[in-house]
């Protein structure tokens, strides 16, 4: 006689390899989305004291050769070079996670798939019907989740919370940086330069084949890297595309990629992160009155409405039709109400969201400080939104663990991750 074939979970445990990991990655981003907060605080404070013109100056000073169409400005070069680095980190995890860790099984990686797909169409539809007119080009501001900012905020209230959770959460946020890159790339490319990019395929497939033979040697990687990224930028494609490229060529299986996320992590989330969201996050307030005029403007609704509302309705209703359409249950012990906590949490935009509005509304110009303002308020709203809900559910987790033993086997990996 046939066995019944079991209900599928969504959100059951994973591999307890895989939970140790995300529990590494969620220590490493408490302190990164700490010094991005401070750096953004920070540039936020200096522009809007009387010695902002310092701030102006530093933000648009030159630099770079002129010959290779380089000569940038500081805060190009945070946006364009810095975040090439954290792009390089989300496309190695996400190349790790879908080759080598437990979203391998399509039936386990569609649920954060189609979160991520629910949380960037909904917030860019609701972000058009309030601004529409002018502002539709920014329609992809509010469709971004910051990592690191999550992750720390997820690390802080939610230490209890089951691991499934935690890595469906990191998951969503890497897939959901993904699409962004693509929209990036796809939308947001004013002119394709073709000769350049067909040029960046040789530096690219020498690092490929470099990294395949498990070279680490950075004076051979790191050439190669760079001129990948000099023809991306050259090509009319934003720059950051050339991380995802680069990463996505390093094998997952050999443990090279784990090295290099180890070397690069702490690079990405303490220098490249907080030292773009300090150049970028600056805009000149004006006081309450200057706050409050920018958050009437319709452009500025429709990214706090997008981020707030739109990233967890779209999160919540995409995973609730995956169970539909999958007739599969949450894990036991587990409730909606842990699904839209997380939906919350995806509305911390923050760095992708600020630039995507660069992209969308240029540098420098009043419609981007009107983003900025929008960005910075959506995400901070969001963030303690999602920090009251997820709190309480971990007082619940919490007591749950309290009255249970947990039984833990010789070799330290809980029982319930032998099966």
């Amino acid at each position: 006689m046939a066995r019944p074939r079991s209900t599928p979970r969504l959100f059951g445990l994973g591999g307890w390899a895989e939970a140790r990991r995300v529990a590494a990655i969620l220590r490493q981003e408490t302190i990164g989305g700490a010094l991005l907060l401070g750096a953004a605080l920070l540039g936020m404070i200096w522009a809007n004291t009387p010695w902002s013109g310092g701030y102006e100056a530093l933000r648009d000073y030159q630099l770079g050769p002129e010959a290779l169409h380089l000569d940038l400005t500081v805060g190009t070069w945070a946006a364009d070079g810095l975040l090439a680095i954290f792009f390089f980190v989300a496309g190695l995890e996400l190349k790790r996670e879908f080759v080598a860790g437990d979203l391998r099984e399509p039936r386990r990686a569609a649920v954060p798939v189609a979160a991520a797909a629910g949380g960037v169409v909904v917030p860019a539809l609701l972000y058009l019907l309030i601004a529409g007119g002018d502002a539709a080009r920014g329609w992809a501001v509010p469709t971004a989740t910051d990592i690191a900012f999550a992750l720390a905020v997820l690390a802080v209230v939610g230490r209890h919370l089951p691991s499934a959770l935690r890595t469906f959460m990191l998951t969503l946020a890497v897939v959901d940086d993904l699409i962004a890159i693509a929209i990036i790339a796809i939308f947001y490319t004013a002119g394709l330069a073709v000769l350049p990019l067909l040029g960046a395929l040789v530096p690219l497939t020498a690092f490929a084949l470099l990294v395949r033979r498990q070279v680490r040697s950075w004076w051979l990687l790191l050439p190669l890297a760079a001129a990948t990224w000099v023809l991306v930028h050259e090509s009319g494609v934003h720059a950051t595309v050339a991380g995802v490229l680069l990463a996505f060529t390093v094998p997952a299986r050999s443990g090279l990629a784990e090295h290099f996320e180890h070397r690069f992590r702490p690079i990405s989330a303490g220098v490249a992160v907080p030292v773009f969201a300090f150049l970028t996050a600056g805009v000149t307030i004006g006081g309450l009155d200057g706050l409050a005029d920018a958050l009437s403007d319709p452009l500025a609704v429709g990214v706090v409405a997008g981020l707030v509302v739109g990233k967890v309705v779209g999160i919540t209703a995409a995973t609730w039709l995956a169970a539909r359409f999958t007739k599969a249950t949450l894990d036991e012990g587990l409730g909606w109400a842990d699904v839209a906590g997380l939906g919350m949490l995806g509305g911390i935009g923050f760095t992708v969201s600020l630039l995507i509005g660069e992209l969308a509304f240029g540098h420098g110009t009043d419609r981007l400080e009107v983003v900025t303002v929008a960005v910075l308020t959506g995400s901070v709203a969001s963030a303690l939104l999602a920090a009251v809900v997820l709190r309480a559910r971990n007082r619940v987790y919490r007591r749950l663990r309290a009255a249970e033993e947990v039984d833990e086997d010789r070799d330290g990996v809980p029982d319930a991750y032998q099966s």
